[in-house]
Formats: C-alpha cells, structure tokens, sequence
C-alpha cells in the first residue's frame, strides 16, 4: 500500500526516505486534495485481468502501454535517465504510472510548495496530474519495473521548473485552488 509524506528537504541523498521524525503520513484523500495525485490499488500478479485497471483504461482513454525497467542493468545511460528524472518538471499530460515489480519514490508540490514523497510498490497505481511539479527516482534497491499507461501515442516530455507560464500549469492551478479535481471512482 502506498505512503505518502511531508518530506525533510534538509538531506539532499535523494534515495532516502527523507521523512520527519515521527514522519507526518498523509492519508490518501489527503494527498489527493493538496494536488489531484490519485491512487488505486492493482493486482499487480495479474495485471491483464484487473478490472480497475481495465475501468480506468477505458474511462480515461488509455489506449497505448508499455514498460519500463530501471536497473544499472536495463535502462541505457542509467545515471543520466535517474538525474533527469529527479529534475523538477511538469508535464501536459498526466502521468500514469503502475508498479509491477521494485520500488521507488514520486515527489510532488503541494501548493504551498511543500514536496510530498510518494513510495510506491508493486501494485500501485498512481495518476500525477497535467502541470503539477514533480520528480522520480529510485530507492536504496535501485530497481523498479513499471507500466506506463497513455492517451493516444506515447509522449514523455518533461518540462522542467520554471514553467509556470504553460497552459498545463496553470489550468492545475486553478483545479487546485477551486479544489475541482475530479475523483475516479472504481466499481468493481
């Protein structure tokens, strides 16, 4: 099951999990109300079948996947890929992403520009919406195996902080501020 926190932005090793001591776990609906992320929990054995995965794929129109596996061994120019995903950026699109094996760490901007760690697992399902800050990397393992899940054909562009002056960003924003985000609700 994901947890999600206020993080300890005083040590900058970015694997660890950096988190206030006792750290400070935001409930679900908690983090979906600071910023939009949503998650769901999926079969993560049998994925194929999973019918919240399948509900959310046909509502969301989700329509191309594929997989990524960040390893020293599997992604080409591992410590390149793992510095810019650790860049703070944005996108147009949200960013849909599930944990099929290994573990890691989003973090996200709440409004208050306060970051928030997302650990994720196998069988996390976590939607990061169009325009929010935020970054990836790995934990101590240095191993995750994830489906990336979009609408029409892949783009992955990252725009990185600052890009407040894009549509994206502030249509999230306002979502934000007006607390407009819409919550998915599974009916299995």
């Amino acid at each position: 099951m994901v947890r999600a926190w206020f993080m300890d932005t005083s040590n900058d090793d970015q694997r660890l999990e950096h988190h206030r001591t006792p750290p400070e776990f935001l409930s679900l609906e908690t983090l979906f109300e600071k910023t939009g992320v949503e998650y769901f929990k999926i079969d993560a054995n049998n994925v194929s079948e999973d019918q919240t995965l399948k509900n959310l794929a046909t509502s969301r129109g989700y329509t191309y996947q594929d997989e990524i596996t960040c390893s020293r061994e599997c992604l080409p120019e591992y410590h390149k890929k793992l510095k810019m995903f650790y860049e703070e950026h944005l996108h147009t699109d949200e960013e849909i992403r599930l944990v099929l094996e290994g573990s890691g760490y989003f973090d996200v901007r709440d409004k208050e520009e306060n970051w928030i760690r997302i650990e994720v697992v196998p069988g996390d399902l976590i939607i990061i919406p169009a325009g929010i800050y935020h970054r990836f990397t790995l934990d101590m393992k240095n191993f995750i195996k994830a489906k990336r899940l979009f609408i029409g054909e892949p783009v992955w562009t990252p725009y990185n902080r600052p890009a407040d002056d894009m549509d994206c960003r502030k249509e999230y924003l306002q979502k934000l501020e007006r607390g407009v985000f819409e919550k998915f609700v599974t009916s299995s």
